[in-house]
């Protein structure tokens, strides 16, 4: 028996990008577990990773090409897939021009090699991309908007704070590897505050809980603001480093604090607690992203900005506003353009209808990275847009909801199949996915695929150097030789952010938010209640581990959310977008009127939050409003 043991990194949609070791018996990875030298992820791995060898050998991965034939599929040969393609692409170029086709890469892979796909599709058109993004585009650009940049202090800073705020973030679920270092800045003295609609095992690590209304983290924000303002909590040479500071102190000063306090639903002597506990800096806040998955959210995360600054707290030690890392900050991708050279963006949010609607035509849709039925709001609609394009070719491993949209369905490696590069959004450490086994079949690489296909549609001589060129390309000889024994530091990477209080906005200052709009809107009478889909342990956005959950999902309520109900009744839960099967599960800690159930349940099986969820847009960043979807329970 030949056995072996290789170093890889997790390149999936997560904020830890985990080490890994992967133990290899004659071929085949008989077990998975963490790198005890990876600084962050110290040896463990997630429950999702833990059992991902389920999903690297199901009997349902896909190891063929796939073609549609009516409502069904049969496998074919590359040759026969990449030459309809080709002749397709080309036609479309000829008739249409090249935005009439759309490529779609979302983060279902995280690896820099990914990339490269963008860089074909420029290179052939440059054709119609995504605009926005649903994930974290309010958020971020909020930040920039801010501070001109979207990152963090090193995440052992932490360990230099008094007072962390963990702000609609549940790292029990998103982020396991955060953990340790609560924990250890526990030990330390620092206290932890907990804020979140949705009552989570967070709580479990708090000395202070707050559930605001959703959307009600605004009001808190400038309700903490407003308490620092009338106890000397504010930074004095906040306004050397900051623009629009009077008119932010006359923002928070429009309301009272119990004004605030009742805006945010939350108790005044509760407000009062956070503001006292974050005024004991160095504070540092943890924003999670749920928050800013409302119309309003990029204003939401601004104002925490806003807090963070005036207190002080932003570029010292101990303190900061993290909501994001820069994942591709070691890594030279400027052989990528992106969309400062794309014709056409079509909205990600509301990709289904937009692509319905456009004028002049959607003909051709290539999806990589991404499962946007399962994903996007307004599924139905997705489904249909990718139904009824000239040709729609999707690159997975599973016959996945987009799968099933597609003409054409291309096999492609895992990630520990896969050669690449990955960075974090939840640390500054970078690392090498090393393929530990090779692909079955004839699974092939993103990569592997662009280079079979690039001659064919007149790309000739062109994507066919070998991976290492391009990782060479992208990251420095003596980086890139140091990842072979583990992962490594971004050498450009700030311990602490804006050190300097010196920011790369247009002032070099920041940029207060100083004119929102302050209303939260309330459901309608007919839909009382409002839907969260929140993230889950078991899945990875759509990737679920072993069997996708079929029948009625689990709808977690507040008893009085459903009167009339008992706990384990089967019920429909209805939007105005359609009907969802639910099974009702009774928890008095949640607030009444919310529906919390996981996100990215797959339209075939009858889980999908997102076929009851409507196409709204963020107010900046190209967002989508998941968590605004108002709802009503009726019987089944």
């Amino acid at each position: 028996m030949s056995t072996k043991e290789i170093k890889t990194a997790c390149n999936r949609d997560c904020p830890d990008a985990c080490g890994m070791i992967a133990r290899v018996e004659d071929g085949r990875v008989v077990e998975l577990r963490g790198d005890p030298e990876h600084p962050v992820t110290r040896g463990f791995l997630c429950y999702r990773t833990n059992r991902f060898l389920k999903r690297q050998y199901h009997p349902d991965r896909l190891t063929t090409p796939l073609v549609r034939e009516g409502d069904s599929f049969r496998k074919a040969s590359w040759d026969e897939v990449l030459d309809r393609i080709a002749t397709t692409m080309k036609t479309i170029r000829d008739e249409s021009g090249p935005t009439a086709i759309l490529h779609y890469r979302s983060g279902g892979s995280l690896g820099i090699m990914k990339h490269v796909t963008d860089t074909f599709f420029e290179r052939f058109g440059p054709t119609a991309v995504k605009g926005g993004d649903i994930c974290s585009g309010a958020g971020e650009t909020a930040q920039i908007t801010d501070f001109g940049l979207s990152d963090s202090n090193d995440l052992s800073d932490l360990l230099n704070s008094r007072t962390i705020v963990l702000w609609g973030k549940n790292p029990h679920v998103s982020n396991v590897h955060l953990l340790p270092v609560l924990k250890e800045a526990k030990e330390n003295g620092a206290r932890i505050v907990t804020i979140d609609p949705v009552r989570h095992k967070g709580a479990g690590l708090a000395d202070l809980v707050l559930q605001p209304r959703t959307g009600g983290d605004l009001a808190l924000a400038l309700g903490v603001a407003h308490r620092l303002f009338d106890h000397d909590g504010i930074d004095p040479e906040t306004s050397e480093y900051c623009d629009h500071f009077p008119e932010f102190e006359r923002l928070v000063r429009s309301r009272t604090l119990p004004e605030w306090a009742a805006m945010a639903d939350v108790p005044v002597n509760g407000l009062e607690a956070f503001a006292e506990m974050y005024a004991e800096g160095p504070a540092a806040i943890q924003i999670g992203w749920g928050m800013q998955r409302r119309r309003n959210g990029s204003t939401i995360v601004r104002a925490v900005d806003a807090l963070a600054t005036v207190s002080g707290n932003i570029g010292i030690p101990g303190g900061g506003a993290s909501f994001y890392f820069q994942r591709r900050g070691a890594f030279d991708t400027s052989f990528q353009k992106g969309n400062a050279v794309a014709p056409r963006l079509i909205p990600e949010h509301s990709l289904g209808r937009s692509i319905l609607s456009a004028d002049p035509k959607v003909r051709m849709v290539w999806v990589t990275c991404g499962n946007p039925v399962a994903t996007l709001p307004d599924s139905h609609a997705t489904a249909e847009a990718l139904r009824t394009r000239d040709l729609t070719v999707v690159v997975d491993s599973f016959l996945t909801d987009t799968a099933r949209s597609a003409d054409i369905v291309l096999p492609v490696t895992t990630m520990l199949e896969d050669d690449d590069l990955v960075g974090a959004y939840g640390h500054h450490w970078i690392a090498e996915v090393t393929p530990v086994v090779q692909a079955p079949g004839e699974v092939k690489t993103d990569y592997e695929i662009v280079q079979a296909l690039a001659p064919k549609v007149g790309l000739k001589g062109e994507f066919q150097e070998p991976v290492k060129a391009w990782k060479e390309k992208m990251l420095n000889t003596d980086n890139l030789s140091a990842l072979v024994t583990g992962a490594i530091r971004n050498p450009g990477a700030p311990q602490v952010v804006f050190a300097d209080r010196t920011f790369p906005t247009a002032s070099g200052k920041v940029n207060l938010l100083h004119d929102p709009d302050l209303a939260i809107p309330n459901p309608p009478p007919d839909y009382p209640l409002q839907l969260m889909a929140l993230s889950t342990r078991k899945a990875q956005c759509a990737q679920w581990e072993g069997e996708e959950p079929e029948g009625p999902i689990v709808a977690t309520v507040h008893p009085d959310s459903a009167p009339g109900f008992t706990g384990g009744d089967v019920a429909a839960l209805e939007s105005e977008m359609g009907t969802l099967g639910v099974q009702l599960k009774f928890d008095d800690r949640q607030r009444i009127g919310l529906v919390l159930v996981d996100k990215c349940g797959w339209l075939s099986s009858g889980q999908s939050a997102n076929a009851i969820t409507p196409a709204w847009e963020t107010d900046a960043g190209g967002g989508a409003a998941y968590y605004e979807t108002p709802v009503r329970i009726r019987p089944a």
